[in-house]
């Protein structure tokens, strides 16, 4: 996998995935862009949610959506580094199974999400979850 991020002025930068697809990233505390550190958050959230919908839907879970919203915590020192990441997911569906719910969360974190195998090993990673019935 290979990907290129090109300086496009001030403090803005054009990340390109080897697919062909462009991401813009502003360093300046995220003010015309997401920030590196957001583009992190909404990595882990996407990596999660797609496992999550998955092994949902490989249980037949009557699954209508699925939102994560994530919260993070830095150290105050330089590098101000992630000291903890919060994931909730919201699952909305008819008849969603809390056990087959908690079983997807669980396994996305501890053994499918690439990100978050690789954030883990330097922050503590907590989730939860509630189930909406549509």
């Amino acid at each position: 996998m290979k990907a290129q991020v090109k300086w496009i002025g001030e403090e803005m930068f054009l990340g390109t995935s080897e697919s062909g697809h462009t991401i813009v990233l502003d360093a300046n505390a995220g003010a015309l862009a997401p920030s590196p550190l957001e583009s992190v958050l909404i990595s882990l959230g996407g990596c999660s949610s797609v496992d999550v919908v998955s092994i949902l839907e490989k249980a037949r879970q009557n699954i209508k959506g699925c939102n994560v919203e994530i919260e993070a915590k830095r150290v105050d020192s330089v590098p101000k580094l992630f000291s903890d990441i919060h994931l909730h997911f919201v699952i909305e569906g008819t008849d969603i199974s809390a056990k087959h719910v908690e079983r997807a969360v669980s396994l996305s974190a501890d053994k499918y999400c690439s990100v978050a195998l690789m954030l883990n090993k330097s922050v503590k990673i907590s989730h939860d979850f509630e189930i909406i019935e549509i």
